[in-house]
Order: structure tokens, then C-alpha cells, then sequence
């Protein structure tokens, strides 16, 4: 099996909207091929995630958690396009694995668009500040600040967090998996934690 570069899995997910790990998956599969690739995707169903993203998700299920000991608690609404799906079993077990994940990784957001831009930018000028305080050459700070800031919102965004139950990809690889395997547009539109003695 052929190694793939970070870059092509990049380009072949802008191209289909697949998950990053998918893409890897089909490269690898596909030793390299994009093209092919693209044929392993669609064959799999994980290429018209993207060409759902513009429909209606309005049905869905709100989901309790409740962690053992009773200390940690969640509460999810995750979105689909029928009641139909939303009463599948697949469906159903993806929003309680979306749940123990939050009780778990303690997310502040669903994705990278609702972190405050104030926030961000306060972020990156410390990333850049730090990286030209150790005397790191000019010519590499943005790259290393990029960097920081991808682990930054790995750290804060629900869907960038790797997944609990497996850290090879993350919850929104997850998110897209499961909607390719549905056929509808799977998104998660709200949570709250709660966790016994904190705000």
C-alpha cells in the first residue's frame, strides 16, 4: 500500500467532503490515485456528504447522558433530515457516542465558526509572540503558529476533537461517516454539559 501525503488527503477532501481519514483510506487504497480515490468514495457513499450540506436538517433526536456516578452529565440535540433515520439504531448510537464524548472531552464548541474571532486573535498573537521570543526564524512563525492554533481548537471544538472511543479520527469524521451511511445530512446543533460543582 502506498504512503499519502498530508496535502493530497487535504485536496481529496476539499474535492468530495469526506472525512480526513476516509480520504486517507481511499488514497491508500487507491495507492495514490486521486481520481480512483474519488471513485472508492463515491462507491462508498462518503462523497455527497458535501452535496447534502445545503438541506434542511430539522429532524433529529435530543439525547441525555448521564456519566457513572452520577457527576458529569450531557444533554444533545444532533440534526438529520427525517424522523425516519432519526429512529434508526445507527443514528441512535451515534448521538449517545456523541454524548460520552462531550461528558468526557469537556468541548466549549460545536466547530472552529462559534469561537469568538477576539478569541482567536488573542490566541494568535501569543502563539506569535511566544515563537518569536525563542528565536525561531521569521520565515517558520506562521507555520508554527498555524499549528498551534489547529491543536488549539482540537482542544475547545467538539467536532476537531479526536474521538473517545477512537483518536484515529476525529467526531466530525465521525459526524460524516454516519451521514454517508444514512444518505441524509447529519449535523449537531447544540449541547450542554453538566458537571457537579462547576459552572
Amino acid at each position: 500500500m502506498a504512503d499519502v501525503d498530508a496535502k493530497t488527503v487535504k485536496a481529496l477532501r476539499d474535492a468530495t467532503g469526506a472525512g480526513m481519514m476516509d480520504c486517507k483510506k481511499a488514497l491508500t487504497e487507491t495507492e495514490g490515485d486521486v481520481e480512483k480515490a474519488k471513485d472508492w468514495l463515491r462507491e462508498k457513499g462518503l462523497a455527497d456528504v458535501k452535496k447534502r450540506s445545503g438541506r434542511s436538517a430539522s429532524e433529529g433526536q435530543i439525547h441525555t447522558y448521564l456519566h457513572p456516578g452520577n457527576k458529569v452529565g450531557v444533554m444533545v440535540e444532533v440534526n438529520c433530515e427525517t424522523d425516519f433515520v432519526a429512529r434508526t439504531a445507527e443514528f441512535q448510537e451515534l448521538i449517545h457516542d456523541i454524548a460520552l464524548h462531550i461528558a468526557f472531552a469537556n468541548p466549549d464548541y460545536i466547530s472552529r465558526d462559534e469561537v469568538p474571532k477576539e478569541v482567536v486573535a488573542k490566541e494568535t498573537a501569543f502563539f506569535e509572540r511566544q515563537a518569536a521570543d525563542s528565536g525561531k526564524p521569521a520565515n517558520i512563525i506562521p507555520k508554527i503558529v498555524e499549528g498551534q492554533i489547529n491543536a488549539f481548537f482540537k482542544g475547545i471544538c467538539l467536532l476537531d476533537q479526536p474521538f473517545v472511543r477512537d483518536d484515529k479520527q476525529t467526531v466530525g469524521d465521525l459526524v460524516t461517516a454516519a451521514g454517508a451511511k444514512l444518505g441524509e445530512k447529519v449535523d449537531v446543533r447544540r449541547f450542554t454539559r453538566y458537571e457537579v460543582g462547576k459552572e
